[in-house]
């Protein structure tokens, strides 16, 4: 069992070097690519849908894309993201921050499976976590899966009152899967080599410091503002 968990928290290391192997933002404009296409697939499904009423309300959304979650009672879990803010004034999303997320986890846990993750920051103390060199989901913020579906409005609107809502799609065979616990911090190299400096989270998400944004940058918001609008309460 020691040497299978090492195995395992050995091929999630090499991963990261991978990911990490990025010399002029390709890594970064893929990653934004497959996000969208996340949302929008999980928007297209009529039953497994974010209700509009929640996201439009959200503070932030935060993507990751393919996370890899592997354990057998001992579990860990890479993966590369990346998230966007809402401005107070337009209600539109901003230029993306890239973030990271590692964590392990014990317990009756086995296999392996990669999971999309999207993560609806619904109040200001979620965004300040977010902001933050680094948070733990349902350690520093409160975590809740997130309503889904057609019949979800009202539901969310009356119950849920929570600080950060879960999405997940999954692909592969894995039991007692949970995002809890899970570490998120901000991607400073991914950050560097999009906007070609050394940035965080809140550098770029908060203090507007990414500058210029990338074209690809700008496609991205366009398409997030498309599939993620926001709608000002009467």
């Amino acid at each position: 069992m020691k040497s299978l968990s090492l195995s395992i928290i050995f091929t999630l290391l090499f991963a990261s070097t991978i990911w990490a192997q990025n010399p002029d933002g390709a890594d970064q404009r893929k990653l934004l690519r497959t996000g969208q296409l996340v949302l929008e697939e999980m928007q297209n499904s009529p039953d497994h849908n974010i209700p509009a009423g929640l996201i439009s309300r959200a503070k932030a959304i935060i993507v990751f894309p393919t996370m890899v979650k592997a354990g057998f009672f001992v579990g860990a879990r890479y993966g590369k993201g990346f998230a966007t803010v809402r401005a107070k004034d337009s209600g539109e999303w901003g230029a993306p921050a890239f973030l990271y997320t590692a964590g392990g986890s014990f317990g009756f846990q086995f296999g392996a499976e990669a999971v999309d993750l999207i993560l609806l920051v619904m109040t200001q103390r979620g965004l300040e976590g977010l902001l933050s060199e680094q948070f733990t989901l349902g350690g520093d913020i409160a975590l809740a899966a997130g309503p889904v579906g057609r019949h979800a409005e009202a539901s969310a609107d009356v119950f849920m009152q929570g600080e950060i809502y879960s999405y997940s799609r999954s692909k592969g065979i894995f039991g007692g899967v949970s995002v809890k616990g899970t570490v998120i911090t901000s991607d400073v190299d991914a950050n560097q080599a999009y906007y070609g400096k050394a940035l965080t989270a809140e550098n770029i998400l908060l203090s507007n410091q990414a500058g210029e944004i990338p074209e690809s940058g700008k496609q991205f918001i366009k398409i997030f503002n498309y599939l993620a609008p926001h709608k000002k309460r009467n």
